[in-house]
Parts: C-alpha cells; sequence; structure tokens
C-alpha cells in the first residue's frame, strides 16, 4: 500500500480556507494545516482555523507567529487605523501588504519539511489579479526546483543547501 500524498493547507478559519482543506480531502491528501498569527487584530479567526482543522481531520495543525503588525499599511494590523464600516473603491484600508506571499513562502518551505509536493490557499479575488498569477507562478517555479533538488546536496553546518 503506498503512502498518502501529503499537502499544506493555509487555514484563516473563513469559507475560502474551508472549502479548500475540504477539497483536498476530497482528493486523498493527507492535510498539514498551517495559520497565521500576524498581529491581526481578531483572534476569532485563529480559533476558528483551528476548530475547522479539527473538526475536518487533519494530521496536524501549525501556528506560526509573524510580526506583519511591524510593517503596517492596513487597518487589520495597525490600530491606529479605523476598519470601514462601508466598502470603499479601489485596494481595501484591510489590506495587508504581501500577507499571502509570506504565507505561501513559508507554506512552501514546510512542504519542503514534510516532503508535501502540493499546498492549498483559498483566496478571494483581488483587485489586481495578475500579481497573484504572478506570485503563485513563481512560488511554483520556487517548488519545483526545491523538490528537484532533494537529495542532490549535503546541508552544512549552518544548515544551507551546498552543492557536492
Amino acid at each position: 500500500m503506498s503512502e498518502q500524498k501529503r499537502a499544506v493547507i493555509l487555514v484563516s478559519g473563513g469559507l475560502d480556507s474551508t472549502t479548500v482543506l475540504a477539497m483536498a480531502q476530497s482528493q486523498g491528501y493527507a492535510c498539514y494545516t498551517l495559520s497565521f498569527d500576524y498581529g491581526q487584530r481578531h483572534r476569532a479567526e485563529l480559533y476558528a482555523a483551528d476548530r475547522v482543522s479539527r473538526a475536518l481531520g487533519d494530521v496536524e495543525h501549525k501556528l506560526v507567529k509573524l510580526n506583519l503588525d511591524s510593517i503596517g499599511g492596513s487597518a487589520l494590523t495597525d490600530m491606529s487605523i479605523a476598519v470601514p464600516e462601508e466598502e470603499t473603491a479601489g485596494i481595501p484600508i484591510t489590506y495587508v501588504p504581501a500577507r499571502n506571499t509570506v504565507f505561501l513562502s513559508i507554506a512552501l518551505g514546510w512542504a519542503e519539511v514534510l516532503g508535501a509536493h502540493d499546498i492549498f490557499i483559498g483566496v478571494m479575488r483581488w483587485i489586481i489579479p495578475v500579481i497573484r498569477i504572478v506570485v503563485l507562478n513563481t512560488l511554483q517555479r520556487l517548488r519545483r526546483w526545491l523538490i528537484s533538488r532533494r537529495g542532490q546536496g549535503s546541508r552544512d553546518k549552518k544548515s544551507r543547501y551546498t552543492r557536492r
């Protein structure tokens, strides 16, 4: 019997990521869920991510702490910026700069450690979808390169890959 394929699933506790987790499980993946405490105002999503992960039977749920509030620029991480009550035009003030890029980079690292070849993320449509496509394509190429490098080098004392 072959080992079940592994995937890292980014889980926020919202509808998009919950749906993506259910889809990954229905495709036969052993799901390792990943959430982020990035300095956001509300903790409810972190609790929901943990509950959803357990309820849908993940293998392991990991919560990574980041300090994206030090970057600023978002009402979600900067307490001096008010969260708007109504929808605004353009990129919303609740957008956290490069948040998903950072999340995907960390997911890529955990996937490498786990030997997982797949990462799932459920995101809402961005106002600038071309940027999302470029980021996802770049991370896909990086993932393929990392997988191809596995076993071709050795780690030196500083845990960096070196060539033979």
